[in-house]
């Protein structure tokens, strides 16, 4: 017993040594590590935030840009907005490239009339397309006199005053008709405008430049599982009431080919921005359409 105790602090300097020069040894492969965790740090950064980005582009936000006049009054050629990608489910063309890893579309909710989606346009599925929910399943839809009837009652429709855009780099005039001249000699474009209101209270603008044939159409009822959509410029609009092949429309969209429902604009230009002249990067935003939501 005396002989174990007495042992202990004999060994003690020996056993530092060891450790001590165990350290020394150890320390020159630790650094080595440390360089090469270093080194490895830049790309594994890299595949980190590419993976975060296109998390949050596929499952919670995602930009678009407008690139025609088919929404006008409310988007105009040159926004961008943010649309919400959670609100109707899940499919493969909600993820990067329509990457075909969800076999069905998940969590999915049906949209409500009114809401301005985007989509992936019949009969490709290959392009982003962006137009306004009037119909839902079960629904008869008809244009009378260029008056949307949903059920046999017509959608009430009420004159407000013209809807004014500046021409631009953006923008030119449907007709000379429409063709006006501002206060500050500026060229713009007047149309007809007027407020719907779709049952259930959701009210917006939406152009009607006079007759043409889509203004009357045959009662259509929506299948299961898809969507009537209308553009708010009723004349310059190849939505639902085109069939997706021969009238080269979108027909009914299938619900599972819904990407998002638009939530705010964030940026918009008139077209007239220059890379190599910055201050035409100023000079060509409309920041009065910045933050507008739906």
């Amino acid at each position: 017993m005396t002989a174990a105790m007495t042992d202990t602090p004999e060994n003690a300097p020996e056993s530092t040594a060891s450790a001590t020069q165990a350290v020394q040894d150890a320390a020159p492969p630790s650094v080595k590590k440390k360089k090469e965790r270093k080194e490895d740090s830049f790309p594994v950064f890299v595949i980190k935030l590419v993976l975060i980005v296109a998390f949050f582009r596929s499952f919670v936000f995602s930009p678009f840009n407008i690139p025609s006049e088919s929404m006008l009054p409310r988007l105009e050629n040159g926004d961008y907005l943010l649309a919400a990608k959670w609100p109707y489910g899940f499919s493969s063309y909600s993820l990067p490239f329509s990457l075909p890893l969800l076999p069905s579309r998940i969590l999915a909710n049906q949209p409500n009339r009114g809401d301005v989606v985007i989509f992936k346009a019949p009969p490709g599925n290959d392009v982003d397309y962006i137009k306004r929910v009037i119909g839902l399943p079960g629904d008869t839809v008809q244009m009378i006199g260029g008056q949307v009837h949903l059920n046999g009652v017509a959608v009430p429709k009420v004159k407000v005053d013209d809807f004014v855009i500046k021409v631009s780099a953006n923008t030119t005039c449907v007709s000379p008709e429409f063709e006006a001249v501002e206060k500050d000699g500026s060229p713009s474009c007047h149309y007809p405008q007027y407020r719907e209101t779709l049952p259930g209270g959701k009210q917006y603008n939406v152009l009607d430049l006079g007759y043409r044939p889509q203004d009357d159409t045959q009662p259509v009822v929506v299948p299961a599982g898809h969507v009537f959509l209308m553009g708010d410029n009723r004349d310059n609009s190849m939505d639902s009431r085109f069939t997706a092949v021969e009238g080269g429309g979108i027909g009914m969209v299938p619900q599972d080919n819904l990407i998002g429902r638009a939530t705010i604009v964030m940026w918009s230009t008139d077209g007239s921005a220059n890379w190599f002249l910055p201050w035409t990067w100023f000079t060509a935003l409309r920041a009065n359409r910045i933050g507008g939501t739906f």
